[in-house]
């Protein structure tokens, strides 16, 4: 019964490890029948908006007639069936073909998101960095002095720092930061003279470009991530090991940062995981609003010119994102928690 036991919460036991495997796989198989379930609904409810690439941009156009429509949208294959429209997506996105934009430019899908794609993960990563940076602090100070007027004055911050709208805020700063006191720029990625800068400049001018909009992706997930850890903390506090901790005469620096923070933080680490595809969606916000070349701008774009291939591309994208992040969460509580692998 023991040796059961220690092998159950061994997380290096053959047993474990075998235990670990199996709810994998089983995880990944489920997601294949729900991510087709998010395409069907991605590739209905896109065709279901008004507009189409052929009449989009064409329509105030005297020149054009109903004919030449009618020819763009057999080119683009839309006079077909919106079934027989999915399973030809399908067929070619199986063997990672998204096919071609329908902007002028006719580039593969593909390629356009790769360009865009970098700018928009080191917006993300820095975005996750300040959250973990700033958040874990308040969120141990906050539990710390419990109902102290700084856990007050914390609470009272994070929480309007949660119910503030982004693309307010972001004005806000444009205009503050930006226009009055010109100490950040507030669009773009780079100066006009940036290939002109030696590679330290370059760097610098990237941060301050990225400064703003960093803090505003962040934000939101700053007050949020703090709450958690606020909570963690003050769960781990009053655990029974800690009581037997204080017993023993271990200090309270020591117990709120070797004991109860170690313990505290594995929610905390999985959260994140499932933070990245909201970074990421919520990119489409912050780039527009900076006119930052990167996915979410392209996103938008898409969007408005309805490029069907470049918007159910990038939905798939975030949609495995997604996926992706869940599985993790799920496999590190797993981990975590022998009971949740049964």
């Amino acid at each position: 019964m023991t040796n059961t036991i220690s092998t159950l919460h061994n997380p290096s036991s053959p047993l474990t490890l075998a235990a670990m495997k199996a709810y994998a796989l089983k995880r990944l198989l489920g997601m294949v029948p729900l991510l087709l379930g998010i395409t069907i609904i991605s590739f209905g409810m896109m065709h279901l908006a008004p507009g189409e690439p052929s009449v989009v941009g064409q329509a105030f156009d005297p020149k054009v007639s109903a004919q030449d429509i009618e020819r763009l949208r057999s080119f683009y294959g839309l006079d077909k069936p919106l079934y027989e429209q999915y399973y030809n997506w399908l067929k070619r996105v199986v063997v990672f073909d998204f096919g071609n934009s329908f902007s002028a430019d006719s580039r593969p899908v593909l390629d356009k998101i790769w360009e865009r794609l970098p700018i928009t993960l080191l917006i993300s990563v820095l975005t996750i960095a300040f959250i973990f940076i700033v958040a874990i602090p308040i969120g141990i100070v906050s539990a710390v002095h419990k109902d102290s007027w700084l856990d007050k004055s914390l609470t009272v911050f994070v929480f309007i720092a949660f119910a503030v709208p982004s693309f307010w805020l972001g004005l806000l700063l444009m205009i503050a930061l930006g226009v009055h006191m010109q100490l950040l720029p507030i669009s773009g990625i780079h100066e006009y003279d940036w290939k002109q800068m030696s590679w330290l400049d370059q760097q610098l001018d990237l941060l301050q470009h990225l400064a703003i909009p960093v803090f505003i992706s962040a934000i939101g997930g700053l007050a949020s991530m703090s709450r958690f850890m606020r909570t963690g903390m003050l769960d781990v506090i009053r655990s029974e090991y800690i009581t037997t901790a204080r017993a023993m005469g271990v200090s309270e620096t020591s117990i709120h940062y070797r004991l109860a923070f170690k313990n505290a933080l594995l929610p905390i680490i999985t959260l994140l995981g499932l933070s990245i595809p909201g970074l990421i969606g919520g990119s489409v916000i912050v780039e527009t609003l900076f006119s930052i070349p990167g996915l979410g701008l392209l996103f938008f774009e898409a969007i408005m010119s309805r490029d069907y291939p470049l918007i159910m591309a990038i939905t798939v994208i975030s949609a495995i994102l997604t996926l992706v992040g869940s599985l993790i969460a799920d496999l590190a509580y797993a981990w975590a928690d022998p009971r949740i692998r049964q």
